[in-house]
């Protein structure tokens, strides 16, 4: 994950208004989207459905597939109608609707652009203010619309195509700019190794989630994030987890993207600052931009910060190539790497020559090589969100073809930034790379585009995160008012500079990028895409291939015939498939302990640092860069 990652088009998930509603289905007025009394064959059926009547409208022998755009049109957002509901409906959209207006288009005719993406204006088209729906109620008349009708107006909330899943899985995880570090703790050998081995499984595991959206998501119960693949698995308290640790996730983003802009504001005044006012900073702008309540409106703008970030490779690799090592900053985070002067200050006039090694470095201790191994957990980090674009996407099944060519562009990019940077600058190599330039100019040019994609990806994050928060607690728990509503603007202005204060409060105590980024990788990051997955494909599979061929679910009644129940069922499902389960049950178990050792790691290496290094000092007036 790209901690200075922008955010793209294409009907980007992150842009909705409601962190908890991704797509736009009017099928949720009518089932309840997490009613236990749902079977899992219930979910089984309707997904069967909906897979079929997308193949049927979308699939390679459709009049769709025949008119469809070619590589560049599905790869390059903006040039087909793949952009989604942003910046507006396309063509096949408006079909849709069209469609489902065809026969009774009083009905339906509230479904316009913004009452699609609006839940609670859809909710009030649908529903009376009595809330009685029907001939009786002043809502829409539902007996009256048809189920193809109900189809073709869920179908128009459906718009993104692989190639948009393609970018956006791109612009939410590129960001190699800690891959030349990692790559001073791990060396050559293991460096390469673990970043290809990362790589592959994290593919896997986007094959996992992709298998269990195809079979459990339908239009009559759509799925919107990765909690309800947990919720359908194993139950609310599975859901609750998931929503909790990604709000964790996207919490303790913000303090990242506070910390490294920190220190990029720090190295612009040439450290004449106090490192304290650099983060505070950096979390006043957070106050101000992060009122924005929906970012959809700004999507050209997140577009600029992916090419800004781009800018940034291609600089810093040109430069690295033509200076030497700033060893200020590498000085200040790495005293070990320098002699020591009688003051006790590093010696960085005098730096030993770079030097590159095939394996581990000597000197670095196991946890060292743990903290850059999670870097490579830390960039592979896009998990998370695989649930929400696959529920904007008119035909799922395509979801692989996104995924396999992100994931090789990511790896490629990853690798080959990472190798070059580390052959440049061996040892000295900076955390994150373009702060570990020499020439001031272009070490200001890359840290104020870094500032400002780091703002507006901190805006995402903290934006994402208090919505998931208010979603999941205060809808949930305390009954608070839809967020687009007058209350719920009231009760979320307070809401963005707590949240972005106890960021900061957590920053500016552990001012340590490369290992707080290693502990937000093991103990979040890591879970998403490596943790979860395999678990929840074992108890898919476990219920799955339990179904025998006499229990059938009856659509009419809404109930199915089981024979048995309980651990039995579960064991004669896990049975079949009795190796591949089993390596998910390794998968599983060696992703637990490479997270207990990421996090032991991570906080051992901050507690020497914090006791041994004063620039690494919470709450303090040295900068970690120097």
């Amino acid at each position: 994950m790209a901690v200075n990652a922008g955010i793209g088009m294409a009907a980007d998930p992150r842009l909705s208004i409601e962190a908890d509603v991704v797509g736009s289905y009017p099928n949720r007025v009518l089932r309840t989207l997490h009613d236990p009394n749902v079977t899992f064959e219930e979910y089984l059926h309707y997904a069967k459905i909906s897979r079929a009547d997308e193949d049927r409208v979308y699939g390679p022998s459709s009049e769709y597939a025949a008119k469809k755009p070619g590589v560049v049109g599905r790869l390059v957002p903006g040039t087909q109608s793949m952009l989604g509901r942003f910046p507006g409906l396309n063509k096949e959209t408006k079909q849709d609707v069209s469609i489902a207006q065809s026969e009774h288009g009083t009905q339906l005719q509230h479904f316009d652009k913004e009452t699609l993406e609006n839940p609670e204006l859809r909710r009030k088209s649908l529903v009376s203010p009595n809330g009685e729906t029907g001939r009786h109620g002043s809502g829409v008349d539902t007996s009256m619309i048809s189920e193809q009708e109900w189809l073709s107006a869920s179908r128009a909330a459906r718009t993104a195509t692989w190639g948009a899943v393609f970018y956006l899985i791109t612009t939410d995880i590129l960001g190699p700019f800690s891959v030349p570090w990692a790559m001073t703790q791990l060396g050559w050998g293991p460096g390469v190794s673990l970043y290809t081995i990362f790589g592959v499984l994290a593919a896997y595991s986007g094959w996992q989630l992709w298998k269990m959206f195809l079979a459990l998501d339908s239009d009559r119960y759509p799925m919107k994030n990765y909690g309800d693949i947990a919720f359908r698995i194993y139950g609310n308290w599975a859901r609750y987890f998931v929503n909790v640790l990604q709000s964790l996730q996207f919490f303790l983003n913000v303090g990242l993207l506070i910390l490294s802009n920190g220190q990029s504001i720090s190295q612009l005044s040439k450290s004449h600052l106090c490192f304290i006012v650099c983060l505070l900073v950096f979390m006043i702008a957070g106050f101000i931009v992060g009122q924005i309540r929906t970012l959809a409106k700004f999507g050209w703008l997140a577009n600029i910060s992916v090419w800004m970030n781009i800018f940034i490779i291609i600089a810093t690799m040109g430069i690295v190539a033509h200076s030497q090592p700033n060893y200020v900053a590498s000085g200040a985070s790495y005293p070990d790497l320098f002699n020591t002067l009688p003051n006790g200050d590093p010696d960085t006039d005098h730096p030993a020559p770079i030097m590159t090694t095939a394996g581990s470095a000597p000197g670095l201790a196991f946890t060292d090589n743990v903290n850059g191994l999670m870097q490579a957990v830390f960039s592979y980090g896009g998990a998370t969100l695989f649930t929400e674009l696959m529920a904007e996407m008119r035909r799922p099944w395509d979801f692989w073809k996104g995924l396999i060519c992100a994931d090789l562009l990511i790896f490629c990019c990853y690798l080959f930034f990472g190798c070059f940077v580390y052959g440049y600058q061996g040892q000295y190599a900076f955390n994150p790379a373009y702060q570990g330039i020499d020439p001031y100019g272009w070490q200001t040019v890359g840290n104020v585009f870094g500032v400002i994609t780091g703002l507006i990806a901190a805006c995402l994050y903290g934006n994402i995160g208090i919505k998931v928060l208010y979603a999941n607690i205060g809808r949930d728990l305390f009954n608070w008012p839809v967020l687009e509503s007058r209350k719920g603007k009231l009760i979320f202005i307070p809401f963005v500079p707590i949240y972005w204060a106890l960021a900061f409060v957590v920053t500016v105590s552990i001012p340590q990028f490369s290992n707080f980024s290693a502990l937000v990788g093991a103990a979040c990051i890591l879970q998403f895409t490596y943790t979860f997955p395999p678990i929840l494909l074992l108890g898919f599979k476990a219920q799955h291939d339990s179904i025998l061929p006499e229990e059938k679910f009856d659509p009419q009644t809404g109930r199915v015939e089981r024979v048995d129940n309980g651990m039995k069922r579960w064991v004669r499902g896990l049975r079949k498939d009795a190796l591949v389960n089993l390596w998910d049950l390794v998968y599983f178990l060696g992703a637990v302990v490479t997270a207990i050792l990421g996090m032991y790691s991570a906080i051992k290496s901050m507690a020497v640092n914090y006791n041994s290094n004063p620039n690494l000092t919470g709450w303090g007036c040295n900068s970690p860069t120097g």
